[in-house]
């Protein structure tokens, strides 16, 4: 089974996750259990997981500041070289190019900073395709590039799915594929259910 996206390339596996894909329980687990797997190195800065930490706070009634703090902990400890902080330099080199939305300048300064290849967003029309050429940035939805992992690192993000459901209590492979297309990554939840041998049904 192979997708209709090109393989990632050995040089191709920094990336940023911007806070709309943290922000999902699911495509959080995958992106960090595939680096915990080392199919790609992934980075954040304070901007990214105080925007996360907001929209979980706004969104969910039982997650609080306490429960943010929590996580941020657990991501940081478990990660702890994932943290960026841009440096004004990687700014400066952005003052030239307008965005449809200033706040992902952080974003993409920290992907300079990190010398990462990607940014993985849900938003990715927030990053205009010619801004990102000219920086040397690959912009992929989380449903994109975990889809190029299944079919790179098949074993590994059988390995990751399985921990995934592990780390959910209550979780089945049947619910963590149907939160994956809850979370907008209907290809992945096709892929996984193909590899694993369930039906649509199931």
């Amino acid at each position: 089974m192979t997708s209709n996206y090109p393989l990632l390339s050995v040089s191709h596996r920094i990336v940023v996750a911007d806070a709309n894909v943290l922000y999902s329980r699911v495509l959080r687990d995958y992106l960090l259990i595939s680096a915990e797997h080392e199919a790609i190195e992934v980075h954040w800065s304070h901007g990214i997981l105080s925007d996360m930490a907001d929209h979980l706070m706004d969104n969910l009634i039982t997650f609080d500041a306490a429960s943010a703090q929590r996580l941020i902990d657990a991501m940081t400890r478990t990660f702890p070289d994932a943290l960026i902080t841009p440096r004004p330099e990687h700014y400066v080199r952005l003052a030239g190019y307008a965005l449809p939305d200033e706040d992902d300048r952080d974003v993409i300064a920290t992907a300079l900073a990190a010398e990462a290849d990607i940014i993985c967003t849900n938003n990715v029309k927030h990053f205009p395709k010619a801004v990102m050429a000219d920086l040397g940035l690959t912009v992929l939805t989380a449903d994109v590039l975990l889809s190029r992992l299944i079919d790179e690192f098949r074993s590994h993000m059988i390995d990751v799915h399985r921990m995934a459901v592990e780390h959910l209590r209550g979780a089945t492979d049947q619910s963590t594929i149907a939160a994956l297309r809850r979370a907008g990554a209907p290809t992945t939840a096709n892929h996984m259910t193909q590899i694993l041998g369930m039906s649509d049904s199931d």
